[in-house]
């Protein structure tokens, strides 16, 4: 069973939210909030698998919700945003959310991206992927906690694998193109983001697009 935290302060696309989660085998909606600070003590509280976060919410917004979930190990955090909010989807995805969602996302594709969460993979919405990849890449890096150099603690696999990411590309889809099982490849992704000190798979994609991988 994947747990679900829900946070939106919208009630009424909240319950719509919680409606299509809980009709899905599988999915347990464990609590609901409505707002980012509600979110944090809730995670905390309930300890559930994701966050489905809403970006805009009074008290704290998602992106620092998203950063204190996150830092604290609480939950994976995936970001719910609206087509013209990329400063918030590049904030929540430094922050350490493992992908974001439209909010006019289909009932089926919001349960297929909970699911796919839970497998330990992340998820951006397929509309938007190239557009978020290239302006991400296209800013000059602020402040990174990355050298360059910490690349070269890499194998020639994780680099490959690395450079997969880049492209967006899910388990299943590298180990096909790389020819190794997808459990293998999952080893490879846990053991990349320790040595790149990165949080999420999502953050390693933009970082192979922004040095070059």
């Amino acid at each position: 069973m994947i747990r679900v935290l829900v946070a939106e302060d919208q009630s009424a696309v909240r319950a719509g939210l919680v409606l299509i989660l809980r009709s899905a085998p599988g999915i347990e909606v464990v609590g609901e909030a409505a707002d980012g600070a509600q979110a944090v003590a809730l995670a905390r509280e309930l300890r559930p698998d994701l966050v489905l976060m809403d970006v805009q919410m009074p008290r704290l917004d998602g992106v620092s919700a998203t950063r204190e979930v996150v830092a604290e190990g609480l939950a994976d955090v995936l970001v719910l945003t609206t087509f013209d909010l990329d400063e918030y989807v590049f904030g929540a995805l430094r922050a350490g959310a493992v992908g974001f969602l439209l909010k006019n996302t289909e009932a089926k594709d919001l349960i297929e991206a909970v699911r796919t969460v839970a497998r330990g993979e992340g998820i951006v919405a397929p509309a938007v992927t190239r557009r978020l990849i290239a302006e991400f890449a296209a800013r000059p890096v602020r402040g990174t906690s990355v050298d360059p150099a910490v690349l070269d603690t890499l194998t020639r696999r994780e680099r490959e694998v690395l450079s997969c990411l880049g492209e967006g590309l899910s388990n299943a889809d590298i180990a096909e193109r790389l020819d190794m099982a997808e459990a293998t490849v999952k080893t490879h992704v846990s053991r990349l983001l320790g040595k790149l000190e990165l949080r999420s798979r999502v953050q390693a994609a933009v970082l192979a697009q922004e040095l070059g991988v």
